[in-house]
C-alpha cells in the first residue's frame, strides 16, 4: 500500500493543480505565452521610438546611434535597462526624439545640426560606404522597409544610413522618414497575459478594463533623401510641422554629405488601421523561406540513419550475435584453442579497457560535452514551444548561459564517474571537477578577450564593459564552478561502473595497418556533417545577415537526427577498429562523431569567402573566425560525447557476453 499511495497522491496533485490553471486562465478571454506586454493606447496618445545600435553585414561592428550628428531627444539620451543577452550581442537601446499620437497623421521638424565638420563628413561617408543600418523599435517591434529589385519584394529590418548612386562619389544621408504604422482597434473585458516582458522578466498580467483601446500590429519606413532650406528650417522648432513630401529621385533634391553642410531632419507618420490581431504581429518578421529545403535536409538525414541503421542491424544481430553464441556453445578448452585461431575484437578483451592516454583530459572533455548538450536540448525544446520569444531581445542568449550555468552539476558527476571508472578509485576527482568548469568556459573566456580587444580598439558597441566581464566571472565563479564541484562529489558517491573483463598487465600490439587509423576517424565526420550542413546555412545566414531564425521546430527534429547518426557513426567505427585488433578506442569513439566540427568550421570558411563577400577589412574576418572557433568547439565537445557514451555502452554490453576466466 505504501509504495503505490504515493504516485497516486503526486499524480492527484498534479491533475488537480492543472485543473486551477485551466479555470484561472479561463477567466479571461485569452491567454497568450510568451511575447512582451500587450499594451492598449488611446486615441492621441503618446509613443516614443527607441533606437538600437547601428549594424552592418559588412563590418558585423555595431556603432551606437548617437556616434552620428543626429537629433538628440529633449529630455537628453536615456539608456534602456539590457539583459546579459543583449549586451553580448552589442546591443545599445536608447530613446529617440521620434514621438508618435496614437491615430493622429502628421508631418514634422525634428531639428538642423550645426555645419558638418570634417570628421562628421568621414565618418557619414566611412557608415554609407559600410552599408550601416539604423535600427528603431517602436513598442517593441522593430522597423521594416521593403525593397523592389527585379520586381521581386525583400524585406529588411532597418534603413540605411545613407547612399552612394552608382557612377556618383557624391554620398547622400536619409534626413527624412514616412514611418506607416499599424493598429488594431482593440474591445474588450480585460485579457490575462502570460508575457516575458521587454525586460526578458517572466510575468502574468491583466489588461485594463477598457472596452476600446489601440494595438501597434505593425511599424515600417520609408527612408528618404530629402535637401531643405536650412535657413528657414532654422526658425522652426522641435515638432513643427511641416509640408509632406515624396522621396524625390532627383540628385539635386537630395542632401549630400558635405563639409559645412547644415542637415535638417524631419520626419512623417500614418497611422493604419489592420485586421491583424496582437498574437500575431511578429509573424511577418518570423516567415521564413526554404520549407521545401528544410524538409529536404531531414529527409536526406532521415537516408544516412536508415543506412547505419543497417549497418549496425547487421553487426549486432548477424556478426556478434553469431560469434557469441558460438563461443558460448564451446567448452572451456574449445574456448581456449579458439582464441589462438580467432582474430577480430574477441582477441583484444584483455585490452579492450585499458586506460586510455590523457585520461583525465577525456573525461573533462565528455563532461563538458554534456553540459553543452544538455544545454542545448532545453534551449531548443524550449525555444520550439514558443518560450523563447522574439520579442525578448537577448532571451535566448540568457537563457543559455544561466542553464549551462546550472548543468555545471551534471557534467561534474558524469566527468568524476568516468574518471572512477577509468581509474577504479576516486583520488583526483577535485582536479577533474576544476578542469571541467574551467575548460571549454576557459577557451571562450579567451577567445572572448582578445576580440574585445580587437572591439574596444574599433570603439564598437559590441566591446563587453569591464562590468560585464566582472559579471561573467562571477557568474562562472560563484555559480558554475561550486556546482560543478558538489556534481563531481556526488558521482564520487554514486555506484562505480565495473568493467565485465579484467585487463592484462602486458599491452597486446597492434597490428600494423596499410594506412592510418585517424583518416578513417576524420572521414567518418562527413557522415554527422550531411545531417547538419543546411540548418547550419540557415543559422549562419541569420547571425551574420541579420536575419530571423525562429523554426525551431525544423532544429530540434534536425539535432535528434544529428544524435542518431553521431551514436551510429561512433558505434561502426569502434567496432572496425576493435576487429583489426585496435584496442584504443576511447578517443577514436570520440573524434569519430566529433570531427563534424572540423567540417562546420571548414564549411564557416566556406560561408565567409562565398556568401558573406561583402565583409570587409581583416577586423571583421578575424571577428568572424573567433566566433566560429567557438562554435566549432562547442559542437566537437557535444557531438564527441554523444559518440563516446554510446560507444562505450556499446563495448561494455558487447564483452559482458563474453565468458572468460
Amino acid at each position: 500500500m505504501g509504495p503505490t499511495s504515493n504516485p497516486e497522491r503526486s499524480s492527484s496533485l498534479c491533475f488537480l493543480a492543472f485543473l486551477i490553471v485551466i479555470l484561472w486562465c479561463g477567466s479571461g478571454n485569452a491567454f497568450y505565452l510568451p511575447g512582451s506586454y500587450m499594451r492598449t493606447y488611446t486615441e492621441g496618445e503618446n509613443i516614443w521610438v527607441k533606437v538600437n545600435s547601428l549594424t552592418s553585414i559588412e563590418t558585423e561592428l555595431p556603432f551606437g546611434y548617437y556616434t552620428l550628428p543626429y537629433c538628440y531627444p529633449q529630455g537628453g539620451i536615456k539608456k534602456s535597462a539590457e539583459n546579459l543577452g543583449e549586451l553580448l550581442m552589442g546591443d545599445q537601446i536608447d530613446n529617440s526624439p521620434y514621438r508618435f499620437r496614437v491615430n493622429v497623421n502628421e508631418s514634422l521638424y525634428l531639428c538642423t545640426t550645426n555645419p558638418l565638420n570634417e570628421h562628421e563628413v568621414k565618418l557619414l561617408k566611412q557608415r554609407t560606404h559600410d552599408l550601416y543600418q539604423v535600427n528603431m523599435i517602436l513598442d517593441n517591434l522593430p522597423v521594416r522597409r521593403f525593397t523592389e529589385p527585379n520586381g521581386v519584394v525583400i524585406q529588411w529590418t532597418g534603413f540605411p544610413v545613407g547612399y552612394i548612386p552608382s557612377g556618383s562619389s557624391e554620398a547622400y544621408i536619409i534626413n527624412h522618414l514616412k514611418f506607416k504604422v499599424l493598429v488594431h482597434e482593440y474591445e474588450g473585458r480585460g485579457t490575462q497575459i502570460m508575457t516575458t516582458g521587454e525586460e526578458g522578466m517572466g510575468m502574468i498580467t491583466e489588461t485594463d478594463g477598457k472596452n476600446s483601446g489601440y494595438e501597434i500590429v505593425g511599424f515600417e519606413v520609408v527612408p528618404c533623401s530629402v535637401k531643405r532650406d536650412p535657413e528657414a528650417m532654422l526658425k522652426l522648432n522641435m515638432y513643427d510641422k511641416v509640408d509632406s513630401v515624396n522621396c524625390p529621385l532627383e540628385l539635386d533634391k537630395s542632401q549630400t554629405i558635405r563639409e559645412q553642410e547644415r542637415i535638417s531632419f524631419t520626419y512623417e507618420v500614418v497611422f493604419v488601421k489592420s485586421d491583424i490581431r496582437w498574437p500575431s504581429r511578429w509573424d511577418a518578421y518570423l516567415k521564413m523561406g526554404g520549407a521545401r529545403v528544410h524538409w529536404f535536409s531531414i529527409m536526406n538525414s532521415l537516408m544516412v540513419i536508415f543506412f547505419l541503421a543497417g549497418i549496425v542491424f547487421v553487426i549486432f544481430l548477424r556478426t556478434v550475435r553469431r560469434d557469441l553464441t558460438r563461443y558460448e556453445e564451446l567448452d572451456k578448452e574449445s574456448q581456449a584453442q579458439m582464441n589462438e585461431e580467432l582474430s577480430g575484437w574477441k582477441l583484444v578483451v584483455g585490452d579492450v579497457f585499458r586506460e586510455p592516454t590523457c585520461s583525465k583530459l577525456l573525461c573533462v572533455m565528455v563532461g563538458d560535452g554534456i553540459q553543452i548538450t544538455g544545454m542545448a536540448v532545453v534551449t531548443i525544446v524550449f525555444a520550439a514551444l514558443g518560450f523563447m520569444s522574439p520579442a525578448s531581445r537577448g532571451m535566448l542568449l540568457t537563457g543559455m548561459i544561466i542553464l549551462y550555468l546550472f548543468l555545471g552539476i551534471v557534467a561534474g558527476y558524469v566527468g568524476v564517474r568516468l574518471w572512477r571508472t577509468i581509474k577504479g578509485g576516486s583520488d583526483g576527482w577535485r582536479s577533474v571537477c576544476w578542469s571541467t568548469a574551467c575548460f571549454f568556459p576557459g577557451i571562450v573566456f579567451v577567445v572572448l578577450t582578445v576580440l574585445n580587444f580587437i572591439l574596444w580598439g574599433s570603439k564598437s558597441t559590441g566591446a563587453l564593459p569591464i562590468s560585464l566581464y566582472f559579471t561573467l566571472l562571477s557568474l562562472w565563479f560563484c555559480i558554475s564552478v561550486p556546482l560543478t564541484l558538489i556534481g563531481g562529489f556526488i558521482g564520487t558517491r554514486a555506484e562505480e561502473i565495473q568493467f565485465p573483463i579484467r585487463t592484462n598487465q602486458i599491452p597486446r600490439e597492434i597490428p600494423a595497418r596499410k594506412y592510418p587509423s585517424w583518416l578513417l576517424v576524420l572521414g567518418a565526420g562527413t557522415l554527422p556533417f550531411g545531417t547538419l550542413f543546411i540548418e547550419l546555412f540557415f543559422i549562419l545566414s541569420s547571425i551574420w545577415l541579420g536575419r530571423f531564425y525562429y523554426v525551431f521546430g525544423f532544429l530540434l527534429v534536425v539535432f535528434l537526427l544529428l544524435v542518431i547518426v553521431c551514436a551510429e557513426v561512433s558505434v561502426v567505427l569502434t567496432y572496425m577498429h576493435l576487429c583489426v585488433e585496435d584496442w584504443r578506442w576511447w578517443w577514436k569513439a570520440f573524434y569519430a562523431s566529433g570531427s563534424v566540427a572540423l567540417y562546420v568550421f571548414l564549411y564557416s570558411i566556406n560561408y565567409l569567402v562565398f556568401d558573406l563577400r561583402s565583409l570587409s577589412g581583416p577586423v571583421s574576418a578575424i571577428l568572424y573566425l573567433g566566433y566560429s572557433l567557438i562554435m566549432a568547439t562547442a559542437i566537437m565537445l557535444s557531438t564527441g560525447t554523444i559518440g563516446f557514451l554510446m560507444s562505450f555502452y556499446f563495448v561494455h554490453y558487447l564483452f559482458s557476453s563474453v565468458k572468460i576466466d
